[in-house]
């Protein structure tokens, strides 16, 4: 079974069943790491794209009678003031790290149907890096489990050896 790994920006193939054990749980540790790292990254941008996704959701759910609407603005995830709609062409956009951009309603809804399917396509690129890892993964476990195996029978064999070596000793 051969793995590739990315060394300075060349390719070295690695022969995984000439790997010790101990070499083979090092790789097994770090790419589980890595596994969890991508994992916490998948959720994070599902978050972000449920995010997007709902304030898509609710641009979508204006009409156009709702002008002078009486509504609960959020200043926290948990605390909110009342509020009226002003105007339903002028949207404040939160874009990230403390920018904001200002929008008409189909330049808003647009934004945000962008950022889902850019989102999207992130997830779908770190699902295939992780697929791909998962598999790597895999291998390394399957050999680590042959070679340990491999060790216990060699090991159980040597202790029937000397099981019997004294046996032989008292009958002659």
């Amino acid at each position: 079974m051969a793995a590739t790994a990315n060394n300075t920006a060349k390719t070295e193939m690695i022969d995984l069943t000439k790997l010790s054990p101990d070499q083979l749980m090092q790789i097994k540790q770090e790419f589980e790491q890595e596994m969890s790292s991508i994992q916490d990254s998948l959720s994070t941008l599902h978050s972000c794209k449920a995010k997007y996704a709902g304030s898509k959701d609710a641009l979508e759910s204006f009409q156009p009678d709702w002008e002078n609407r009486q509504i609960l603005v959020p200043l926290t995830s948990s605390m909110y003031v009342p509020g009226r709609i002003k105007d339903l062409n002028n949207f404040i956009i939160d874009i990230g790290t403390g920018y904001y951009i200002e929008k008409d309603l189909d330049g808003s809804k647009d934004y945000f149907k962008r950022r889902v399917e850019y989102v999207q396509e992130q997830i779908e690129k770190i699902e295939k890096i992780q697929l791909q890892k998962t598999r790597f993964l895999n291998s390394v476990i399957g050999i680590l489990e042959v070679k340990q195996a491999a060790a216990a029978k060699m090991i159980q064999q040597q202790q029937q050896q000397q099981q019997q070596q004294p046996q032989a000793k008292q009958t002659a």
